[in-house]
This record gives structure tokens, C-alpha cells and sequence, in this order.
């Protein structure tokens, strides 16, 4: 199978080649969710240890994850990276845009 990505490790390849074969070798022990990756794994994990790493330094909310926080950010740097091409109106959130989108798309 291929899908035109190189790696310059075969070890990174055989990662790779995981997410098209839906390969889940990484399991959860306390609820039997797959990954592809041993890293999503142990980011998985922190849900049952309650284990929170990356807090904000503007308000000391704590998060899970990096992502989680990054997304947080956007609360005190005022991003709003989800656009609406229908009327241009901005969103710090995907689903925000996606909740929004709805008006656009009601029958009169």
C-alpha cells in the first residue's frame, strides 16, 4: 500500500503503514482502546490517571494534553482560526463554526 509518504527510517514506516492498515497494537489496560502508536497511547492514559502536564501560564488551568491546551490559548490570545466562509464571522473552536453553520443552511 502506498500513499506517496517517505520516512527515512523503515521503523517510521512501519508506524506509518499502521494507520492505513487500522493496526491498533498499543491497547489500554483499563478499557481495551487500540493505537496505532505507543505515544497516543500513553496521551490516552493520563484520562484514567488523571494526570494533567501542560498547564496555562496565564490562568493555571490545567490540561491532559498539549493539544487541549493549545486550544485553551486561543481564550487569552483571542485567535479564532475557524472562519465562516458563508459570512466571514470568526470561531476559537471547530464545533463553534459547525454549531453556526446551521443558520446558514435552515429553510426560510
Amino acid at each position: 500500500m502506498e500513499c506517496g509518504k517517505n520516512f527515512h527510517w523503515n521503523s517510521q514506516l512501519i508506524n506509518h503503514e499502521r494507520i492505513h492498515t487500522e493496526e491498533r497494537s498499543y491497547k489500554c489496560i483499563q478499557c481495551g482502546k487500540g493505537f496505532t502508536q505507543k505515544s497516543g497511547l500513553i496521551c490516552h492514559e493520563r484520562i484514567h490517571t488523571g494526570e494533567k502536564r501542560f498547564q496555562c501560564t496565564e490562568c493555571g488551568k490545567s490540561f491532559a494534553q498539549k493539544r487541549h491546551l493549545k486550544s485553551h490559548d486561543r481564550i487569552h490570545t483571542g485567535e479564532r482560526p475557524y472562519k465562516c466562509m458563508e459570512c466571514g464571522k470568526n470561531f476559537l473552536w471547530n464545533s463553534q463554526l459547525i454549531s453556526h453553520k446551521r443558520i446558514h443552511t435552515v429553510e426560510a
